[in-house]
C-alpha cells in the first residue's frame, strides 16, 4: 500500500488547507432544530395580560454561532375591537429581539438570527419568547380579561 509522505513546504500545505475549507464550505453547515415548550396548554399560546407573560421557552447548550428563529404572530378580536401588543425574545434573561403585534386581527410572521456567540461560555441558556397586550378590549376574550396576543414558533434552528 502507497504511503502519502506530507508536504514541508508551507506554500503547498497552505494550498491543502484551503482546499479542506473550500470542500466544507460547499457540504453545508449542519442545522439542529430547537425544542420550544409552550407554558399554556393550547396549540397556540394566547396571552391577555398587560405585563410580558412568558408563552414559550426552552433551554439549549449554546454550542453553535446562531440561533434561527421564526415566529407566527396575531392579535384578537373582541366585539368588534381590535387587539395588539408587544413580543419579545429574550436570551439569559435579556431582551435581544422584540416587536409589534399590529391591531388588525391578520397573521404576522417575524424572522431572524440571533447571535449566541456571547453566550459560548455558558453550560445552559434559557430561551424565552414572551408577549403582552398593549391595546384593544380589557374585558370579554378568552379568558374574561380582554383580547389575547397569540403566539406560536414557526422555526428554531441552531445553525
Amino acid at each position: 500500500m502507497a504511503q502519502r509522505v506530507p508536504s514541508n513546504d508551507l506554500l503547498q500545505r497552505i494550498a491543502a488547507l484551503e482546499e479542506q475549507v473550500a470542500t466544507l464550505r460547499r457540504t453545508g453547515w449542519e442545522r439542529d432544530e430547537l425544542p420550544l415548550y409552550p407554558t399554556n396548554f393550547t396549540a397556540m399560546a394566547f396571552n391577555d395580560g398587560t405585563s410580558f407573560g412568558t408563552l414559550w421557552e426552552g433551554v439549549l447548550s449554546p454550542r453553535t454561532a446562531s440561533l434561527s428563529l421564526g415566529l407566527t404572530l396575531v392579535g384578537d378580536q373582541v366585539a368588534a375591537v381590535n387587539t395588539g401588543g408587544q413580543w419579545q425574545v429574550l436570551l439569559g434573561g435579556a431582551v435581544v429581539w422584540s416587536g409589534t403585534v399590529l391591531p388588525t386581527y391578520t397573521v404576522q410572521y417575524a424572522a431572524t438570527v440571533l447571535d449566541l456567540l456571547p453566550y459560548r461560555q455558558q453550560s445552559e441558556l434559557l430561551v424565552e419568547i414572551q408577549t403582552r397586550r398593549t391595546s384593544g378590549a380589557t374585558t370579554g376574550g378568552r379568558n374574561g380579561n380582554g383580547g389575547s396576543i397569540g403566539l406560536s414558533p414557526r422555526f428554531a434552528r441552531l445553525l
